[in-house]
């Protein structure tokens, strides 16, 4: 996030896309609930009725996949209106001219065409950001799996700049994180591009400082990603290590991604419980919990913090740094010999120019946010006050793309997935509390009445759903959530194996898989679970 949590009280307008907050992030959302009841006003862009927009001012349904478009023609609206911030355009952005000459092409009525939203309703959603002293931009992976991505980031990049929304309290581009530790991962160089620090793996300097930190010699082209390394799979990869992830519950196309596990020659699994990726490996290292370990976290604010353990772990569980620690040392690498969690945070801090000012005890009390460039410096609650750190913020030209697939008269029916509030992600922790199977004990799919009625089904009864890739049976739960021919679930369940059908496509750049757009087509299934409802 460009700003803190604390400034999700204070804009004037804010706008969410493709997040579910109200579910996904329950806590962060109630600073929302503080701003509107203070007199913020909040747009909501999303195909689903979802929970938040119970607390907008504005809803604009649109179509899945359809981001680019819906944010072309704000940029149209908020440029012809005059409501960009000039100053701001001067002195601190670039490609400013050929972005607004650009932008011109693209007016409500063309982005209604794709992405189903009135034109008025864009034309109101941009005034209302447009003219808002301090506007706030929220999203999660809404917008991000997709094959365009980058595209929808970058659209929206271009609506904070030309507006001057960066920088500032209550403004921000802000990405809610999907898990507690996603950010501190990307700090540490757990991504193909970067080593600790987001220093490019492909700039000799950086190659020769990682060099001499390891005392190793060290490739300086990037790295594959997950995707490419389980294509790889059996052929120029024959091992792998997966830490702490439900490859085959949360991964797309999953008859290609267990074909892919079971090409390797040895597998390896660090997990907290025996998941469906864990049975599939050789060797399975059990894995310590938050509770049970000793270490640090950076969350979604880049707050680093603390983490102490409450509790022995179990039996022979051992922290994750442990585990890959000695592995590395029963292979022969040097440099692993940490003895504490403290070790590997401080190597972090010497090697890192945003953690360089912290040590294990300067993090005792959570107060810093990174970047802390030097010992003594309080932190960055706020990123891009005084400029942005390469330069200028640099205005892209997007177009829209259509999803890697659309729906035709085979698959006629868009599904996008999601997660719920009640499950988290494969329930893999809490599909094993009797409390939460209690609330949410399966998994439905979210079908509107008139598509129930049109279809010839019923509430409760069982269909089967098919893409370009697979087959699940599910069972139906009318609602006017999810708009006419749109369907919703989640991946939570694996009796449901939703990514079965899903993995169309992937964003060239970051290899993202486009899990929130997959046509499918839905028929009356009859089911031995639901012989009443059977057809």
């Amino acid at each position: 996030m460009s700003n803190p949590l604390r400034d999700m009280e204070k804009p004037d307008v804010i706008f969410c896309i493709g997040t579910n907050m109200t579910e996904c992030h329950p806590v962060a959302a109630t600073r929302l609930k503080k701003a509107i009841a203070n007199g913020a006003k909040m747009i909501v862009a999303d195909p689903r009725e979802i929970g938040l927009v119970e607390f907008a001012d504005m809803h604009l349904p649109l179509r899945v996949g359809s981001d680019a478009a819906l944010l072309l023609g704000m940029a149209h609206v908020i440029a012809r209106e005059g409501l960009i911030d000039e100053a701001f355009l001067a002195d601190r952005t670039t490609e400013a001219e050929a972005f607004l000459a650009h932008v011109k092409e693209f007016t409500p009525e063309w982005a209604s065409n794709i992405c189903d939203v009135p034109p008025e309703l864009i034309e109101q959603a941009a005034l209302l950001y447009g003219r808002a002293d301090r506007g706030a931009i929220y999203y999660t992976l809404g917008i991000t799996e997709h094959i365009c991505g980058v595209d929808n980031v970058q659209s929206l990049c271009n609506l904070a700049l030309m507006t001057g929304n960066i920088g500032r309290e209550g403004t921000g581009i802000n990405p809610m994180r999907g898990q507690n530790n996603i950010q501190g991962a990307g700090d540490v160089g757990a991504i193909p591009n970067n080593y600790p620090g987001f220093q490019p793996v492909t700039d000799p300097a950086n190659q020769a400082k990682f060099e001499e930190a390891w005392g190793r010699k060290i490739d300086i082209d990037k790295g594959i990603t997950k995707v490419r390394a389980l294509e790889l799979a059996g052929d120029k990869i024959r091992a792998m290590l997966i830490d702490g992830e439900n490859t085959l519950v949360t991964d797309p196309d999953r008859e290609h991604c267990e074909h892919a596990l079971k090409s390797l020659d040895f597998l390896v699994v660090c997990d907290l419980f025996m998941t469906e990726t864990a049975e599939l490996a050789d060797v399975v290292f059990p894995a310590s919990g938050f509770a049970e370990t000793d270490g640090t976290q950076t969350n979604t604010e880049r707050r680093v913090q603390r983490l102490r353990r409450a509790t022995p772990p179990p039996g022979e569980a051992k922290p994750d740094w442990w585990i890959v620690s000695r592995l590395a040392q029963r292979m022969g690498f040097q440099g692993f010999d940490y003895s504490e969690a403290k070790d590997v945070f401080n190597e972090l801090c010497s090697l890192s120019p945003t953690y360089a000012g912290l040590d294990w005890d300067r993090v005792e009390h959570g107060e810093y946010q990174w970047p802390v460039p030097e010992e003594g410096h309080p932190g960055t609650p706020r990123l891009h006050e005084d400029g942005f750190i390469n330069g200028r913020g640099i205005f892209k030209l997007i177009r829209y793309r259509d999803p890697a697939e659309t729906v035709d008269d085979e698959y006629p029916v868009w599904l996008t997935t999601g997660r719920r509030l009640e499950s988290y992600h494969s329930r893999t922790q809490t599909g094993r509390s009797e409390g939460i199977d209690y609330l949410l004990s399966e998994e439905v799919l979210e079908v509107h009445p008139e598509d129930v009625a049109a279809w010839g089904v019923k509430d409760g009864s069982w269909v089967e759903m098919a893409s370009r890739r697979g087959a699940v049976t599910i069972k139906v739960k009318a609602t006017a959530r999810s708009p006419r021919g749109t369907v919703f679930t989640s991946f939570s369940f694996n009796d449901v194996p939703v990514n079965v059908l899903t993995g169309g496509g992937y964003d060239p750049i970051t290899d993202t898989a486009e899990l929130k757009v997959c046509p499918v087509r839905i028929q009356p299934h009859s089911s031995a679970q639901n012989t009443e409802a059977a057809i």
